[in-house]
C-alpha cells in the first residue's frame, strides 16, 4: 500500500479515535469446536442461497436501477480483510459515485455526499448488502462474524487498538453483534469489545439471536450510514 493511500485513510479515520490513548486488548478463545463449525456452515449455505432465490428478482430489479440512476457498473468489488488476514473482494450493490474514492479510501459518514440518492435508500435497507450472500456461499465469508473492514483501515486501527487483528480469527460475518448493537454509531474501540465478546461465546443460539436482530435493524434502518 502506498504512503498516499496510507495518509488518506489517516486522515478520515482521526474523528473515530477521540483521544491519543493506545488500547491493548487480551487474546480471546475462541468458540470453535467441530460440531458447531459444521452447523454454522451448513445455515450458511442453506440460508444464503434461500436469500438469494427469494431475493433474485428485487435483486435484478436493483441492478437496473442502479445503473440507470447514475454512472458505472452495478456491482462494486472492494477489497476486505478476511480470516486469517487474507484478503478478498466483497460485493456490494454500488451505493456511492464512480469517483467516489478519486482522493483514496475515506470512512463512511451520516449525510455522506459521496452516496447517491438511491444508494441512501439501498443503506437504509441494507440492500447493498445482498451480494455477500455469494461471498457466503464461496466460504470467504458467513452469516454472522466480525464485520470484514478494508486493509487500508486495519492498519490504521491497529495502531490504536494493539490485537484489532484477534478479529481475523474466524471469518467475518454478513452481519455481526456490533451491527446489531450501534454498527456505524460505534468507534473502533466499541466495536472491539463486542467483536471479541461474540468470538469468546459465539454459539448456534447466540448466531439465531444476531440474526433475529439483524431483521429488526435493517426494518428500522438503525445505525445505517
Amino acid at each position: 500500500m502506498s504512503k498516499t493511500t496510507t495518509d488518506e485513510a489517516s486522515s478520515s479515520l482521526e474523528s473515530l479515535f477521540p483521544n491519543d490513548q493506545v488500547v491493548v486488548v487480551q487474546e480471546p478463545i475462541v468458540a470453535d469446536g467441530l460440531p458447531y463449525r459444521a452447523i454454522k456452515r451448513a445455515g450458511d449455505v442453506v440460508l444464503s442461497l434461500s436469500a438469494l432465490t427469494i431475493l433474485a428478482l428485487p435483486m435484478i430489479a436493483i441492478a437496473l436501477i442502479v445503473r440507470g440512476t447514475s454512472e458505472g457498473p452495478a456491482i462494486y468489488q472492494q477489497t476486505r480483510v478476511g480470516k486469517s488476514g487474507k484478503e478478498f473482494r466483497v460485493y456490494k450493490f454500488r451505493s456511492m459515485y464512480n469517483d467516489a474514492e478519486k482522493n483514496g479510501a475515506q470512512w463512511a459518514e451520516g449525510d455522506d455526499p459521496r452516496v447517491t440518492p438511491f444508494g441512501r435508500i439501498m443503506r437504509v435497507t441494507r440492500l447493498d448488502e445482498t451480494p455477500q450472500f455469494f461471498n457466503v456461499l464461496k466460504g470467504e465469508m458467513s452469516l454472522v462474524g466480525p464485520r470484514p473492514e478494508r486493509p487500508e483501515f486495519c492498519e490504521e486501527f491497529e495502531e490504536k487498538i494493539i490485537g484489532w487483528n484477534y478479529r481475523t480469527r474466524v471469518k467475518p460475518g454478513l452481519t455481526g453483534l456490533a451491527q446489531v448493537n450501534g454498527g456505524y454509531e460505534l468507534i473502533p474501540q466499541e466495536k472491539i469489545i463486542l467483536d471479541m465478546d461474540y468470538l469468546e461465546h459465539r454459539s448456534v443460539a447466540l448466531d439465531a439471536k444476531i440474526l433475529l436482530k439483524t431483521v429488526k435493524v435493517v426494518c428500522t434502518g438503525q445505525g445505517a450510514r
